[in-house]
C-alpha cells in the first residue's frame, strides 16, 4: 500500500490514520508545488487531478479524496475503532463530521493559502472559519474527541486542517476545547510519528 502525500497538506489525515491503524505502507512524497516525485515521475500521470492524498492498494487500485480514504483505512483495522461499523447510525454521524470538516473548514482554508485571493475575501473566510470553530468547540465540550472518548478518523482530519490556523494567522484562542483537543491529539504516538515522518515535528 502506498500513500501519496505532500508534507503538511490534508494528506496528513490519512497518514495519521494509517499509523493509528497499524497498517504497513509506503509514504511517497508528491509535492503540491512541483507535482514531481523523487524518482522524477510526473504525479499527474498517476493522478490526473494532481492533488493529494491518494492511496494505492497492493493490486494497483487507486483511491482519492481524504474522507473516503480514511474510512477505507479504518475498515481495514476494525479492532482499532477508528470508525464505527458500516451501516450504523454512528457511522453516518462520523461521515457527517467528515463532510463538515471537508466543506466548512478545509474548503474555507484553501483560498487563504493563495496570494491571489483578495484581502476582503480572506477576511470573510476567517470570520466564517471562526464561526465554524465556535460550533466545533461546543461539540468538544466534555469530550476528549469529536465522537466521545475514542479517537476516530474524523479527529485526525480535524487536527490536520486546524494545524493550518497558526501559519495563516487565524486566532483560535477563544476556543479552549479546540486547544485542548489539539494538544491531546498531538500527544498521540501515531500522530507524533506522522508529524516527524513529514518533517513537521522534531
Amino acid at each position: 500500500m502506498k500513500l501519496y502525500y505532500s508534507p503538511g497538506a490534508c494528506s496528513l489525515s490519512p497518514h495519521i490514520a494509517l499509523r493509528e491503524a497499524g497498517i504497513a505502507f509506503e509514504a511517497v512524497k508528491a509535492p503540491t508545488k512541483t507535482h514531481q516525485l523523487d524518482d522524477g515521475t510526473d504525479y499527474y500521470t498517476l493522478n490526473p487531478l494532481g492533488y493529494v492524498p491518494m492511496l494505492e492498494l497492493d493490486d494497483g487500485t487507486r483511491l482519492t479524496e481524504g474522507p473516503a480514504i480514511v474510512q477505507y483505512i479504518a475498515d481495514q483495522s476494525p479492532t482499532k475503532n477508528l470508525a464505527p461499523a458500516n451501516g450504523t447510525l454512528a457511522r453516518y454521524r462520523l461521515q457527517s463530521l467528515l463532510n463538515f470538516i471537508g466543506t466548512e473548514l478545509h474548503k474555507n482554508y484553501g483560498p487563504l493559502f493563495s496570494p491571489a485571493t483578495p484581502d476582503a475575501y480572506k477576511t470573510a473566510l476567517r470570520e466564517k472559519l471562526a464561526s465554524r470553530y465556535k460550533w466545533v468547540d461546543e461539540q468538544l465540550a466534555g469530550k476528549d474527541y469529536l465522537t466521545g472518548d475514542h479517537f476516530s478518523v474524523a479527529d485526525g482530519y480535524l487536527f490536520t486542517v486546524t494545524n493550518w490556523a497558526k501559519p495563516l494567522g487565524l486566532d483560535l484562542s477563544a476556543y479552549a476545547n479546540v486547544a485542548a483537543f489539539m494538544a491531546r491529539v498531538a500527544a498521540r504516538p501515531a500522530v507524533q510519528e506522522a508529524l516527524k515522518a513529514e518533517g513537521l515535528a522534531k
